[in-house]
């Protein structure tokens, strides 16, 4: 990497700097970062648990399986605290019966029975399905907890031996999903105590990570790597096992039995807590009750408290930690429901802005967060994403967000902290992110360790020409043009709120002068949509894509393309009756099993949702809307996924999985309530203190929509939403203060 520039002094001011990326093509291998895909989460089904920097993976046992390419485990800042444990009942595994996660995803139970078990001489001493055992999970600050519940349902007494299998790699996160090390730390000896066993590594970066494990009643026999306990149980009666498994921290003082009860009652508590600010939604769909039940629970279990306020991580098992695009985007798609999460997304991106140069962690001063990591490996530079700023569109997104949050609660307070960020941010995208000074933001990694593409579609080939070949960079991407239109216009009103009103003019100018420059530049006539990017020559990527719709969901588009583009978006190349693909099923790299060229995610129909709303094309909306919903009543906890395979819907049939997908995901998680918003036209204004719906319509599948707990500033409304023959009608059920709803129609 190669910079021109010179050190600023106190009100210097730039006027030519140029940067230039290290290599300017994409590399046709594999990304160096990928998750290794050598089997599927979608055909394990595991269940995830999270709180805080922890999150564990189970299997529907409620056992964590070791082995090559398996993500199971309990995690805790990137680092696998456990990586094996299973329950043996007389040496043997135990029949499932059923694993479920409670509505609000505090506990994880798991039913489960014994088999047909053989005495020494192969003699049948106890048939199947007589033994019952209840296994209950659930994490809380930075420890699993689990009680084993076990019944005799038979008519003789039983002794039995129940046995815990464990294991701690403690490998880093970017191990499991794939990569290789060299070297690895030390392992100290287990200490084995009375009831109690300690595993400890210490790593390569001089950190000693530790498992403490504590049992209650004490096993029978304890070893460092198993427990064993000798049960007898009467016909009727019960024996409880209480096991907690504490990552990094010091061992509490009460028994695990008690230990665990009040845990459970705090960790309960805590989730009702922090949802309880959300606009609840009920529907005359129950499937899709269940689907808004299981993600509002999903979102709220993927919310961390940050110093900052609450910030949504973005996904389990492989980006369970502090992302700034998913974030952001997240805080967006739920602004309207929840305006703390964006309150807490912006403080804390602001807090970890970037104020210097570094190249190895592509950083400029002013530049949002791309990700945090934990682990060794990020510790010891082995990836560059301990603290990364390699995105080009979170900077852009930070100020787009900002700007909403203002128009959603008309919190003039906050903004005036954010203020400096901001200018912060604009400078960046007009220095640093207009890499060659053509008034268009650009990407370019600064070393070859960094991200080869720095849009939120960041594999290594998903940015390319209409034949194929690799498009070379700096590369200009048709969604972040948009983005920083919108951050222009953000700011500009920002200012004027602010007082500051000859900026907000300035902005102003600058964002119209954006808007005429992205439609000569990007719009591709005899395609009918935007180009995907320009590469570094300034020739356009003529590839129809996913991504000419956030051209709508930010406004950049030209009123005059809007139909056009929306026809283009919901033809049969593009929506594959689920949703929008990422890139067309014409196009030269098409292919419905990918990463981003022909699989459907459910966060980029969302904006494109909000984005042909916003244009008036109310019922496009809603066939995304009809079409997600459809594909969720297929899925596991009705749970939207990362993203699915792009393949044309059947009918009576529901979407191929994509095999590494996460589940959950925040901004598939906030996909419902983001799709609710864009078919009822919601938006606020706090100066009126009024709700307006603009041009409502509901999806077939809905005939009422009940919303709970609208808040606008200290008032508050429940409102009912139905439809009336070929319209839609609305009525206020209740209201504190002197809210109104506006109808426009």
């Amino acid at each position: 990497m190669r910079i021109e520039a010179t050190v600023l002094g106190e009100g210097d001011v730039v006027t030519d700097l140029k940067v230039q990326s290290v290599d300017e093509t994409p590399d046709a291998s594999p990304d160096q970062f990928a998750v290794i895909s050598q089997s599927s989460l979608q055909e394990r089904r595991p269940r995830v648990l999270k709180h805080g920097d922890t999150f564990g993976v189970f299997d529907r046992n409620g056992d964590i399986l070791s082995g090559e390419g398996n993500p199971d485990g309990l995690f805790h800042r990137d680092t696998r605290h456990l990586s094996h444990l299973d329950l043996l009942i007389n040496g043997t595994h135990p029949i499932l019966l059923s694993s479920t996660l409670r509505d609000d995803n505090a506990v994880l139970t798991c039913d489960l029975t014994n088999p047909d078990l053989p005495d020494d001489a192969g003699r049948l001493f106890l048939e199947h399905d007589v033994i019952h055992i209840r296994r209950s999970k659930f994490l809380w600050r930075a420890a699993g907890y689990e009680r084993l519940l076990v019944r005799n349902f038979g008519d003789r007494p039983q002794h039995l031996t129940l046995e815990l299998r464990f294991e701690a790699d403690f490998a880093d996160l970017f191990e499991v999903r794939g990569m290789r090390r060299q070297r690895r730390g030390t392992f100290y000896p287990a200490e084995v105590g009375t009831g109690s066993v300690t595993l400890s590594y210490r790593g390569l970066d001089d950190e000693t990570r530790i498992t403490r494990l504590r049992f209650d009643p004490p096993p029978t026999r304890l070893e460092s790597r198993r427990a064993v306990f000798d049960v007898d149980v009467r016909p009727g009666q019960r024996a409880v096992i209480f096991v907690e498994i504490h990552c990094d921290g010091d061992l509490p003082q009460r028994r695990p039995r008690e230990h665990y009860l009040l845990s459970m009652v705090e960790a309960r508590r805590r989730a009702r807590q922090s949802s309880s600010r959300a606009t609840l939604i009920n529907t005359s769909n129950e499937i899709f009750n269940e689907a808004l039940r299981r993600s509002l629970s999903d979102l709220y279990m993927l919310v961390t408290d940050t110093r900052e306020g609450p910030y949504p991580y973005a996904g389990t098992p492989w980006f369970s930690t502090a992302f700034g695009r998913d974030a952001l985007i997240t805080a967006y798609q739920t602004l309207w429901m929840d305006p703390a999460l964006a309150q807490g997304v912006l403080g804390f991106l602001a807090a970890n802005q970037a104020q210097i140069e570094d190249p190895a962690a592509d950083a400029e001063p002013g530049k949002i967060l791309h990700e945090v990591r934990y682990g060794e490996m990020a510790e010891l530079g082995e990836v560059p994403f301990r603290r990364y700023y390699g995105s080009v569109d979170s900077t852009p997104l930070f100020v787009m967000l900002a700007g909403a949050y203002l128009e959603r609660t008309n919190d003039v307070q906050t903004l005036e902290k954010l203020w400096p960020h901001i200018e912060a941010a604009l400078h960046w995208q007009k220095i640093f992110g207009d890499r060659d000074g053509d008034g268009f933001l650009e990407y370019g990694r600064r070393t070859t360790e960094g991200l080869v593409n720095q849009g939120w579609k960041d594999s290594h080939d998903s940015i390319f020409h209409a034949d194929g070949s690799m498009a070379r960079g700096p590369i200009a991407l048709c969604e972040v043009q948009g983005y920083a239109f919108a951050a222009k216009q953000a700011a500009s009103r920002i200012a004027r709120s602010l007082g500051r009103v000859d900026q907000a003019i300035v902005l102003e100018t600058e964002a119209e002068a954006l808007r005429q420059q992205f439609d000569d530049a990007f719009w591709c006539e005899d395609l009918g949509t935007y180009a995907l990017a320009l590469d570094g020559e300034k020739r356009p990527c003529r590839v129809r894509s996913s991504n000419a719709g956030h051209a709508l969901f930010t406004g950049i588009a030209r009123p005059e393309r809007a139909a056009q583009l929306a026809e283009t978006l919901m033809n049969s190349a593009s929506f594959s009756g689920f949703g929008v693909r990422t890139i067309a099923s014409a196009e030269a790299r098409y292919n419905p099993m990918s990463y981003h060229n022909g699989s459907v995610w459910p966060h980029d129909n969302a904006l494109i949702a909000l984005g042909l709303a916003r244009y008036g094309f109310k019922q496009e909306a809603a066939r995304i809307f009809e079409g997600l919903f459809h594909a969720s009543v297929y899925i596991d906890l009705r749970r939207l996924p990362e993203l699915f395979c792009g393949f044309p819907r059947r009918r009576g049939q529901g979407p191929t999985l994509y095999p590494v997908a996460c589940a959950p995901q925040a901004w598939a998680a906030a996909t419902p309530f983001s799709l609710v918003q864009a078919c009822l036209g919601m938006d606020f204004d706090p100066a009126t203190k009024a709700v307006r719906l603009n041009r409502p319509v509901l999806p077939d599948f809905l005939d009422e929509l009940v919303l709970r707990n609208v808040v606008l500033g200290e008032c508050r409304l429940d409102l009912a939403v139905q439809r009336a023959g070929r319209e839609v009608a609305a009525h206020v059920l209740s209201r504190t203060g002197d809210v109104k709803v506006v109808i426009t129609n």
